[in-house]
């Protein structure tokens, strides 16, 4: 009977063994998996900056085109608003000249219509 108590505890530490050397080797496997993950998620994120960067750089460049543009019509308007201006204004003082106590009385309600509208600020 002594030997077979034996037995089973050698059989029993055998077990414990190999138990505690297959921990100690999934902690190794563990520690290595953790270091190829923290890598990949490094790589990643190196890879989405580098988008980012080019995604900003792309918006600042649509932006300034954009700019660029808007200038370019605001020019051509004031442009086209100096030109109906010139043409127009011969007209006006012709009728003005032509009737001078109505452009008055138009200009006089025109200045009395805007005061009115400031005062009420």
């Amino acid at each position: 009977m002594v030997a077979k108590k034996k037995t089973a505890n050698g059989s029993i530490e055998a077990r414990l063994a190999a138990l505690r050397a297959d921990f100690q080797a999934l902690q190794t496997d563990m520690k290595g998996l953790y270091g190829d993950v923290s890598e990949i998620a490094s790589e990643r994120a190196g890879l989405a900056m580098r988008s980012a960067e080019e995604i900003a750089d792309r918006a600042v460049a649509l932006a300034e085109e954009a700019a660029r543009e808007a200038k370019t019509t605001a020019l051509e308007y004031k442009d086209e608003a100096q030109e109906w201006a010139d043409e127009n204004a011969e007209e006006l003082r012709s009728h003005v000249r032509a009737q001078p106590i109505q452009s008055l009385l138009i200009a006089g309600g025109i200045g009395a219509f805007l005061g009115a509208l400031f005062l009420r600020r």
